[in-house]
């Protein structure tokens, strides 16, 4: 019985034994089917799937064949950047671009005489406006004995209106303009110039062209936001001018009168910097020219002055009198002729009978 009972325990140890073993060995096979598809998981997250790599490519083909396009972008954007405001070198807009832009300054101390207007600037033996009739006239005729230098005839064609003047010296009919004002100069810059550039800006061919005596008039001080020449087609011509004459003094714009060019310029903006040559001709120079004598007409009586000047507001008496022509335009008597009263030699530079034109 002992030996039985004893081998039944070594049979029951050796199926103990046994079953340990296939239970450790069922585990190791477990854990290594574990570890086997996770790996590959991983593996499948990281690596691209056929859909992915088509993607891919198709992005960089698209990329390779934006990159030109792009690099063209890129490249228009620096060029743009390189020209002033984006305005395409050598317009009208681009040379806007360049002008300072602030605020009017005060009219202290502003005295239109400073501008030296109708000097001869140029040393020709000529005054200016004389010149500037003899540039911008047609069919021109000289008064002898003045060296070729005052028109006493001719036609003009108005740019700012687009019609045909008959130049008659009396009436006068025919202002010459400074295209950017002596005033409008004066609140952008030109207080602070010296003697001899304010000579040069009143008299400078850039800044002066023969028009209508009524638009001239009208026009006054005015700058783009305020007035533009009625004839439209020369607009951009006229803004690209004072752009050039502001350009060449160092002269700002204010914010409203940029606006009002830039509006102008939107119609033609591949408008040319404006370059002319506008010099004045040489003494005797100009369209068609012949010399005649001219004809004085008989003074106006003391009597019939009086009559003719009593509801224009100027005194018909001998003793008026202008210091210069500052005074007479502030008195309203401006241009003042032979036998108005206020005439005086010192107002009529050219001796043509006109004073303060």
């Amino acid at each position: 019985m002992k030996r039985l009972g004893s081998g039944m325990v070594f049979l029951l140890i050796s199926f103990l034994v046994l079953a340990l073993l296939t239970a450790c060995a069922e585990a190791d096979g477990d854990a290594s089917s574990d570890t086997g598809p996770s790996t590959e998981a991983a593996a499948e997250s990281t690596a691209p799937s056929p859909t992915a790599i088509s993607a891919e490519g198709r992005d960089a083909k698209d990329a390779e064949a934006t990159a030109p396009a792009d690099e063209d972008a890129k490249k228009d954007s620096e060029n743009d950047q390189g020209r002033a405001g984006g305005s395409a070198p050598g317009t009208a807009l681009a040379m806007l671009d360049e002008l300072k832009v602030k605020g009017r300054a005060p009219k202290t101390g502003y005295d239109a005489d400073l501008f030296k207007w109708r000097s001869d600037a140029d040393h020709n033996g000529c005054d200016t406006r004389n010149d500037a009739l003899r540039r911008d006239l047609r069919n021109i005729t000289l008064k002898a004995g003045t060296n070729g230098c005052v028109v006493i005839k001719g036609t003009l064609k108005d740019k700012y209106k687009g019609e045909t003047y008959a130049f008659d010296r009396s009436p006068n009919n025919i202002d010459i303009d400074h295209i950017v004002a002596r005033s409008n100069a004066w609140q952008t810059g030109a207080s602070k110039f010296d003697e001899d550039t304010l000579k040069e800006f009143g008299n400078d061919p850039l800044n002066l062209l023969a028009v209508s005596s009524s638009l001239n008039r009208q026009k006054g001080d005015g700058d783009a936001a305020t007035w533009l020449p009625p004839l439209k087609s020369y607009r951009c011509e006229y803004v690209s001018r004072q752009i050039a004459i502001k350009h060449k003094y160092d002269l700002w714009v204010v914010k409203a009168e940029k606006s009002a060019m830039e509006r102008v310029l939107a119609s033609c903006d591949d408008q040319p910097a404006f370059v002319k040559n506008v010099a004045w001709p040489d003494p005797g120079e100009g369209d068609n020219v012949k010399t005649a004598t001219e004809k004085k007409k008989p003074p106006k009586s003391s009597s019939s002055t009086t009559k003719g000047k009593s509801g224009s507001g100027r005194s018909g008496s001998g003793s008026t009198y202008f210091k210069n022509c500052t005074a007479a335009r502030d008195a309203g008597a401006a241009p003042v002729r032979r036998g108005d009263p206020g005439y005086a030699s010192h107002l009529d530079r050219d001796g043509d009978g006109v004073g303060c034109e």
